[in-house]
């Protein structure tokens, strides 16, 4: 095992959500050997010599505005066929740890504190947590719920921007793996800017808008021009009720558009609906239906299906970007971070493609180990 003293916590917002228990269990499943690390880019060999903190020294902890325990929640995941059975046993310990860092999130409703009150005590959190587990580093990883943009006139920062701002202030690096707002308030960007810390975001790519970032590229470099591009999600659990809300919905759906509107230069016909299924509970299906014509006029169309579970998708890709941004840090680097837009819809710079945006990751790993 790693010494303490160079252990990482990766502290998530919505530590008790799908996404965030999910990447808990699911990290100490692989680091105890009893799972593969499937669908972690950073356990392939292009990252074996980075100098990315080892799973077994990252401790866990978090904000959430639930109290169902860890090993509860995991146990749920488990009867819904998202994690494998048996394992929240394997765990417990585990999860059991990781839940006993949990902290109340704010604001809870009734909390008269201001902005800056809160911010005080969310980053008070995040100081406690690292002097109680004598943590070289900590990086905030927001797996929360999607919020709606906020209106322009608001005097409160959003909630999102309440634990991006307590990040910034505790000293942690920032990922925001969610479309909501974050550290793009307009409030924040002084402090963003000061802030000397590496961030990462926005909104993570794992499933309609993956295949989005590889088919559009295809369209334009066979020249084949796309009439009209249309898509459906069908999703429950917390993310099919939180994006019942029109205002979440449109938050998504943007980053969904962008990644078409850059790789393709232009805005194809066609919306995208999400739909709330809760039946369906920690799984979706999202279906696009591409119309393009081909030589001489020929009206061609292409219909994908993609049927997954979206926190087994997202889960070890949160833990990539915690390592990844944790590295970064280490390094001295500051300020957002391009080679990270693989992992993201609405990414701080860099290519749109998935292959552009996978060698920008691996010049980001070449950085990382000192090579550049």
């Amino acid at each position: 095992m790693s010494s303490p003293a160079v252990r990482t916590g990766v502290w998530f917002i919505g530590a008790r959500g799908s996404v965030a228990t999910t990447a808990t269990a699911g990290c100490a499943a692989v680091a105890a050997g009893l799972h593969p690390a499937v669908g972690m880019v950073t356990e392939t060999p292009p990252f074996a010599d980075a100098g990315l903190p080892a799973l077994d020294s990252l401790v866990f902890g978090g904000h959430d505005t639930v109290d169902c325990p860890l090993p509860k929640r995991a146990e749920a995941l488990a009867a819904g066929g998202v994690l494998p059975h048996g394992l929240p046993s394997a765990v417990h310990a585990e999860l059991a740890a990781a839940d006993a860092e949990i902290r109340p999130g704010a604001p809870l409703p009734g909390d008269t504190r201001d902005d800056e009150e809160l911010i005080a005590a969310l980053a008070a959190d995040l100081t406690d947590f690292a002097h109680r587990n004598n943590l070289a580093g900590t990086v905030v990883v927001n797996v929360a719920s999607t919020e709606p943009a906020p209106a322009p006139d608001d005097p409160r920062l959003p909630t999102s921007s309440l634990y991006a701002a307590a990040a910034l202030r505790a000293g942690c690096p920032y990922v925001d793996f969610t479309p909501s707002t974050g550290l793009r308030a307009p409030a924040l960007r002084d402090t963003v800017a000061a802030c000397g810390l590496p961030h990462a975001g926005r909104d993570g790519k794992t499933g309609q808008t993956l295949l989005r970032s590889v088919l559009a590229p295809m369209f334009v470099q066979r020249a084949l021009p796309v009439r009209a591009w249309s898509g459906t999600n069908l999703l429950g659990g917390g993310d099919g009720a939180a994006l019942a809300d029109p205002g979440a919905a449109a938050a998504k759906n943007a980053g969904k558009a962008r990644v078409l509107a850059e790789n393709l230069g232009v805005v194809p016909q066609g919306e995208v609906h999400i739909d709330d299924v809760p039946a369906l509970g920690d799984w979706k299906t999202a279906w696009d239906h591409i119309a393009f014509d081909g030589f001489l006029g020929a009206r061609m169309v292409l219909q994908t299906t993609w049927q997954g579970c979206d926190s087994a998708l997202a889960a070890p890709l949160v833990l990539d970007l915690a390592r990844l941004v944790a590295r970064a840090r280490e390094r001295g680097l500051t300020g957002p971070l391009p080679g990270l837009g693989f992992y993201f819809k609405d990414p701080d710079g860099g290519p749109a493609g998935l292959f552009e945006q996978y060698r920008e990751l691996l010049a980001l790993a070449d950085t990382l180990r000192g090579e550049r």
